[in-house]
């Protein structure tokens, strides 16, 4: 295996070339492209097997010291479900509407945004967080929400808003089109939820967006809709969370099992509160399955989930796809 943590090189900008025409690659795609620049730059055969993942790691290290003056940096985005990896190249300036106004348009975008908003504050209360959101329900999304302001009578009037929105074609297209793009994931049930590359890209801004400080008043508390894993310190959007729902523990899936590895299922205890784990307690999808259909709770809703379009008499059509 050649030194990896040679200083910067001809052979970390030709790895950078690889990222700059896919964006996205897995480890398993990496191995072969490291062990090719790696064979050239120390003029003897490397082969892919030969490479790891802390090879892959420690080589990023050092590219991303020159990518950080330019407000670029190579993340490993890991799968909620098996932790395998991809790595992504992202732009620490950008959010997630500057990066789809590339190749969308602003009414696709505004869609997009509505059903951020559905996945992060409309479905994720306290008692369900399910972070995800089914066709049916991104369908009601297609138009953004009629807003009502008062007259000169002091009646109100429903007014729609400037923006046309999409037909439910496009809608379902929009839909299509981010996963396609590795936005989104679509799962078995027909859950759409943020992909892992996703995650990775918008972390910094999912957490400015849907967490809120507590505000100046005695009574306000922090609303915390993006929560971080116990172990593994990534967002949760698919996993476990602790019975006690005021406490702030979560965990996925394949970390309870490295977590819990060596205890009994009636002796495991929350991390954090040391209440008893259930492991019948989720966040995403199995969410809307606890005690029940999943239905809309009150929660510190913002204004943003209260103008939500229909939302609220969807949230029980879970199953129909």
């Amino acid at each position: 295996m050649a030194n990896v943590e040679d200083p910067y090189n001809h052979s970390h900008r030709a790895f950078l070339q690889a990222f700059l025409a896919h964006s996205v690659l897995t480890f398993e795609e990496l191995k072969p492209i490291l062990a090719a620049i790696l064979s050239v730059h120390d003029d003897r055969e490397i082969l892919p097997n030969d490479i790891t993942e802390p090879d892959v790691s420690t080589f990023i290290h050092t590219l991303n010291s020159k990518l950080a003056p330019v407000d670029y940096e190579i993340r490993p985005a890991r799968s909620q479900k098996d932790h395998s990896t991809s790595y992504v190249l992202v732009n620490l300036t950008s959010d997630a509407v500057t990066q789809l106004a590339t190749t969308h348009s602003p009414d696709e975008i505004a869609f997009v945004k509505r059903v951020l908003d559905a996945m992060f504050e409309t479905h994720n209360t306290h008692k369900h967080e399910v972070m995800a959101i089914t066709r049916m329900q991104a369908r009601h999304l297609s138009k953004p929400p009629r807003t009502s302001v008062a007259n000169e009578d002091g009646g109100t009037q429903t007014q729609s808003t400037a923006a046309h929105g999409l037909t439910l074609p496009q809608a379902e297209k929009m839909l299509d089109d981010m996963v396609e793009e590795g936005w989104f994931e679509k799962s078995a049930a027909g859950y759409y939820s943020l992909s892992s590359r996703a995650l990775a890209e918008l972390r910094d801004w999912l957490r400015e967006t849907y967490n809120e400080m507590p505000g100046e008043g005695d009574d306000d508390e922090a609303v915390i809709r993006i929560r971080n894993c116990e172990a593994c310190t990534e967002i949760v959007t698919v996993g476990q969370r602790c019975s006690n729902h005021d406490c702030g523990c979560r965990l996925h899936d394949i970390c309870t099992q490295r977590l819990f590895r060596s205890q009994a299922a009636n002796t495991r205890r929350c991390p954090k509160c040391k209440e008893e784990w259930t492991g019948r307690d989720f966040v995403g999808e199995k969410a809307t399955k606890r005690n029940g259909s999943y239905r809309q709770h009150g929660s510190t809703a913002s204004s943003r989930q209260i103008v939500q379009n229909g939302l609220g008499r969807d949230s029980s059509e879970d199953d129909e796809e």
